[in-house]
């Protein structure tokens, strides 16, 4: 089990990165996937809390974070997670509730840190980029 946060890995071009940057020469909307990283179900953990810290830099595009409960999972095994944004909201009826999300998306670019928690027997854990068509992804880390 990891001591400190961990920096989800891309593979871009063949090579590993942290920091995911749209290409000068891009014309499309791009996906990355990061390499899984061990979720605190894979160690057998109880409390399943896991936290994550995302930081932006004139992004466009969509980021969410997926788990896996499949010991080696293949492209079907994955879906997003509900993240915890801590934030609170009147509806129309006056009652409060809690906004969840299960990805950010961001229409203008966005140049931000965030931070969000998810609680979940999560085996893998890993970070998706869609709908990429400018800016960067700058990290997202990862600790449980």
């Amino acid at each position: 089990m990891p001591a400190l946060s961990q920096n989800l890995s891309f593979t871009v071009n063949s090579t590993s990165t942290v920091a995911v940057n749209y290409p000068n020469t891009g014309t499309t909307a791009l996906t990355f996937l990061s390499d899984k990283v061990k979720g605190d179900g894979y160690f057998g953990n109880s409390d399943g809390f896991h936290s994550v810290q995302i930081q932006t830099t004139n992004f466009i595009g969509k980021l969410e974070i997926q788990g896996s409960l499949s010991l080696d999972p293949g492209n079907s095994d994955w879906f997003s997670i509900n993240l915890d944004s801590n934030r609170k909201y009147v509806d129309t009826t006056g009652l409060v509730k809690e906004e969840s999300v299960s990805y950010v998306n961001y229409t203008t670019a966005t140049t931000t840190v965030i931070g969000y928690n998810f609680k979940g027997n999560f085996v893998w854990v890993r970070g998706k980029i869609s709908n990429f068509t400018q800016g960067s992804v700058n990290f997202i880390k990862y600790n449980y």
